[in-house]
């Protein structure tokens, strides 16, 4: 797969992990970008490491079920990481 389709992959990755998530995200495309593509680095290495699987084409439904499972991954760490600078104490 190409850096472009990679990219690509990753920008759609992140969004549909934001839609899964309950909750709400902060961040713009951007953010999702990078949250996406790093997830779905994640997600190929982590399917590599425990399956055996790759992330070879991006019409591959393996490839996308390893990028979103990864994003969600990331974005859930992203959340906790940022979310306690937010928090008001009472």
């Amino acid at each position: 797969m190409g850096f472009i389709a990679f990219l690509i992959l990753g920008l759609i990755a992140g969004a549909i992990a934001k839609l899964i998530l309950p909750g709400k995200h902060g961040g713009g495309w951007i953010m999702t970008l990078i949250l996406g593509v790093v997830g779905a680095m994640l997600g190929g290495w982590l399917g590599g490491l425990l399956f055996g699987a790759k992330i070879d084409g991006f019409f591959d439904l393996t490839s996308w079920l390893l990028a979103i499972g990864g994003s969600i991954i990331v974005l859930l760490i992203y959340g906790l990481i940022v979310g306690r600078g937010n928090k008001v104490e009472s």
